[in-house]
């Protein structure tokens, strides 16, 4: 492991940054290959952990609007990586959640299916956890961790005595979490909000449908942490962020025909 860390961290100072797929820098150094075998060992350990709903009625509406997601996402971003194939499972979870890993591997809970009103809303939280994988988020989390570790690594090589370097770590780990892994999550969540719109009304889903559907989260969900110590935009910062972009996204929705997975 400390190999692995040492060599992430002088492959980082020759790469410097990339640009994900909205332009933001970023670095995210895992090899494809290794996070698509991560995301496959994940969902296959989920799929025997979880019920999975195999009711035909649920699969085929989940899995068609999947499809019209995922052909607009390759439209709307053409030069981000795309995996070949894409899995999807529904499984029965109250939570109202949504998840996509590497490798192209989608996770509906049911309890999504519950607090999303229509296909729209649905669209706009599948979408969303698309462009987690289409801007490599995952990739750019591990690396940063690896990172992270990397440098607590240095930090006891040059410090004296068993008590300060515990000390120490201990105060990095903290400001670490507070100054570098927490902001970076949320820039994650900002980015795939703002991809994950577009994606919705080029795929035909109607835009406006993602803000009600961030209503309906808040009104189920309850108290949140506050922001700054979140992984996520609270519920009235992500919709404020959203509608502040409904004029875009509109206007791509007015260019395709609606999409229609009432089966």
């Amino acid at each position: 492991m400390k190999s692995l860390i040492l060599g992430l961290l002088a492959l980082t100072l020759l790469t410097g940054c990339q640009e994900s797929p909205t332009g933001r820098n970023r670095l995210a150094l895992v090899p494809d290959a290794v996070m698509a075998d991560m995301g496959q060992d994940g969902f296959v350990q989920m799929k025997q952990q979880n019920p999975v709903i195999t009711r035909p009625d649920i699969i085929r509406r989940v899995q068609c609007i999947t499809r019209e997601l995922l052909a607009a996402a390759e439209a709307q971003y053409p030069s981000a990586p795309m995996p070949e194939s894409w899995e999807v499972a529904v499984f029965d979870n109250a939570t109202p959640n949504a998840f996509a890993l590497p490798g192209g591997k989608i996770g509906v809970h049911s309890g999504l299916l519950r607090v999303a009103e229509n296909e729209a809303q649905l669209a706009a939280v599948i979408g969303h956890e698309i462009a987690h994988v289409l801007a490599s988020h995952g990739n750019e989390r591990l690396t940063q961790q690896l990172g992270l570790e990397a440098g607590m690594m240095l930090v006891g090589l040059f410090t004296e005595g068993e008590i300060a370097e515990d000390q120490i770590q201990q105060a990095l780990g903290i400001g670490a979490q507070l100054g570098i892994t927490l902001p970076f999550s949320r820039a994650h969540e900002e980015e795939a909000d703002l991809m994950g719109l577009k994606i919705m009304a080029r795929a035909g889903f109607a835009p406006e449908q993602s803000v009600r559907l961030w209503q309906n989260m808040a009104q189920a969900s309850g108290a949140q942490p506050m922001e700054f110590l979140s992984t996520h935009p609270n519920h009235d910062s992500r919709i404020e962020s959203l509608r502040s972009r409904m004029s875009t996204a509109n206007e791509l929705f007015s260019q395709v025909k609606p999409a229609n997975c009432q089966i």
